[in-house]
């Protein structure tokens, strides 16, 4: 690949690093903030011409009281761990949107988005912007403590920033702004259970799944949402999740699911949203260096990234959208 010299425009970035994996049963995905970074996240980063703050990684908080109902948080593994970690990066996510940075968060697992999101979402409300989501993912991550079969909190941070009023006491004292309806959209899912299907339905979460990927390709669905989100103007924040890709391309994650993009079809859609000029924050979650191969599955991240800050494989002006 090659740099384009006519790519986006220079951005004010900052790492923060999330070494978290208290919402998952399987350790490891604490080191993978340290993994991004030795694959050469920033190096890359600059090389494309933004601004790069390594602002380092989060000190594991203190677990936090949660006022959950008694059978909810018997069903919510971790869940003052959690709770904890969500407050911390609540307030840091905030705190450099308002400042006009644009927050990479490196993980962790997907829980930390509890954080990330609803920071991102209240500085949206204050600014006035509208916030969209797009959860690149094999899941869904709208489990509740009633639904959940594995009692991982990664798997219910979609449903408590959509406002599941079961999660709510997660973040008691700050102001929490619910996803609207809309709001977000999942794409790479083939792997949701029956009481998550319902409540993705219920919230009206726009879904892409394999199978429609199978059919259509990627290009069609990213056109659609990408016009749509600049019809809009919205704030995006994208939350990848390495097990999108197939498991024989990125093996280093806790939760593989056969049948996922190929090497392409993940480019493809960083080198669209990249060409939509959207892009306000991003997360970069549940990558386990301890059940990667030599690093395979944290080089391979860092390259999507680059393709989302405008590497490509030709010297070419961006393809822009339509225009409204």
């Amino acid at each position: 690949m090659t740099d384009s010299e006519n790519g986006p425009a220079p951005r004010r970035t900052t790492l923060l690093g999330i070494p978290m994996d208290a919402g998952t049963h399987v350790p490891g995905a604490r080191m993978g903030p340290d993994a991004l970074r030795i694959a050469g996240l920033a190096g890359l980063l600059r090389e494309l011409g933004h601004e790069v703050e390594d602002a380092g990684d989060l000190s594991a908080p203190s677990p936090q009281p949660v006022a959950l109902a008694a059978a909810d948080a018997a069903r919510c593994l971790n869940l003052e761990e959690v709770a904890g970690w969500t407050r911390d990066i609540h307030d840091h996510a905030h705190r450099l949107a308002a400042a006009g940075r644009l927050p990479i968060f490196l993980g962790g697992d997907h829980a930390l988005s509890m954080g990330s999101v609803s920071g991102i979402a209240r500085h949206c409300r204050e600014a006035g912007r509208e916030l969209a989501v797009l959860w690149i993912d094999a899941h869904a991550d709208f489990n509740t403590p009633a639904t959940t079969p594995s009692r991982n909190m990664h798997g219910m941070s979609l449903a408590f920033l959509a406002g599941e009023p079961s999660l709510q006491p997660l973040l008691p004292d700050r102001p929490l702004a619910p996803l609207t309806p809309g709001a977000v959209s999942i794409i790479g899912l083939r792997s949701i259970d029956t009481e998550e299907r319902r409540n993705v339905q219920a919230r009206g979460v726009r879904c892409i799944d394999m199978r429609a990927i199978d059919e259509e390709g990627v290009a069609a669905p990213m056109r659609a949402m990408i016009e749509d989100w600049q019809r809009r103007g919205v704030h995006l924040h994208v939350s990848l999740d390495v097990d999108m890709l197939d498991p024989s391309l990125a093996p280093g994650v806790g939760t593989t699911v056969p049948g996922g993009a190929t090497y392409r079809e993940a480019h493809l859609i960083m080198e669209m949203l990249c060409d939509s000029g959207l892009l306000g924050s991003l997360d970069i979650v549940e990558l386990n260096p301890f059940l990667d191969e030599r690093g395979r599955s944290a080089r391979l991240l860092v390259e999507l990234v680059a393709s989302l800050f405008g590497r490509t494989v030709l010297d070419r002006p961006p393809v822009r959208m339509r225009a409204f």
